[in-house]
């Protein structure tokens, strides 16, 4: 029982993880689970604005859930002994992935309220998500000291990643 705290003493915080890291595995994970619903949402073929309206609830529906889960799942893995207010900052943590998922909630929404057509905006969803992995494959190249062409190429691969979702709903469908 050595990892066990002494009997007194107050439980020591959790793990604190870096902001850096927190905003960009929330960007990424928001990013990709962005793309991925809206391409299970569009299997189909719906286009209409009543159903991009849907379609933009259930993406932050989703992105929601999935960061409370995720939050969750930090509190539990720590194994530590918390303090009362802890699983709230952890799950404080969790907003980068909610932030992530704004963008194509925005865009589906809009073609919900008439603002663009509403029929092919699944692929400007697509785009903007691939952007959103390549700045911040770009970002955190740079933050870890990466020169400008090598940082480039880390976006790059980083928006493949993105490209690889919207090929595989092409396939799917």
């Amino acid at each position: 029982m050595a990892d066990s705290p002494a009997v007194g003493t107050a439980p020591s915080p959790p793990r604190q993880h870096d902001t850096r890291e927190v905003v960009l595995f929330g960007g990424v994970y928001g990013a990709v689970l962005a793309s991925s619903m809206v391409a299970a949402l569009s299997q189909y073929g719906h286009t209409s604005a009543k159903v991009r309206g849907y379609d933009a609830a259930w993406v932050l529906v989703t992105a929601l859930a999935s960061a409370l889960a995720h939050g969750y799942a930090h509190y539990i893995a720590e194994r530590a002994p918390h303090r009362r207010w802890d699983v709230l900052r952890t799950l404080r943590d969790e907003w980068p992935l909610v932030a992530a998922v704004l963008p194509t909630v925005f865009v589906l929404a809009g073609a919900h309220w008439g603002w663009w057509a509403a029929k092919g905006v699944e692929y400007a969803a697509f785009v903007l998500n691939i952007l959103i992995l390549f700045v911040l494959g770009v970002i955190t190249a740079r933050w870890s000291a990466r020169s400008w062409p090598t940082a480039v190429l880390m976006g790059v691969g980083d928006a493949l990643l993105g490209l690889f979702v919207v090929v595989a709903n092409a396939l799917i469908k």
